[in-house]
């Protein structure tokens, strides 16, 4: 499962942002179920970045979202995130140089439903 959470930071306030979004990202990488996380940041318009975490499930996010560290630090940076859905079941996987291989959608039975 994909998280992207995106953030319009000013300038001014891009330090800060970044501590935050750091403390955040530390906190989300000790819960159980994390697979991996960056920050990231757009190269068009430096205002805009994004918060993306990988995890096996959307059971082990939410679980995630409840752990003390994740509610002091990270819960407070998500809600300053766009107003969009952030979170992503994946529906196909390719290796470098594979085969796509379609994933069965969690939320109906046959392919993208």
């Amino acid at each position: 499962m994909l998280v992207t959470n995106r953030f319009v930071v000013d300038d001014d306030e891009a330090s800060d942002f970044t501590a935050r979004a750091h403390a955040a990202l530390a906190a989300l990488a000790a819960r159980p179920g994390y697979l991996r996380g960056q920050l990231v940041r757009a190269l068009d318009d430096p205002r805009h970045w994004c918060l993306v975490t990988e995890w096996e499930s959307v059971g082990t996010y939410r679980r995630a979202l409840g752990g003390f560290d994740v509610k002091v630090t990270a819960v407070p940076l998500l809600a300053q995130s766009i107003d969009e859905p952030s979170a992503y079941e994946t529906l196909a996987n390719a290796a470098p140089g594979g085969d796509v291989v379609p994933v069965a959608s969690d939320r109906a039975a046959g392919p993208y439903r």
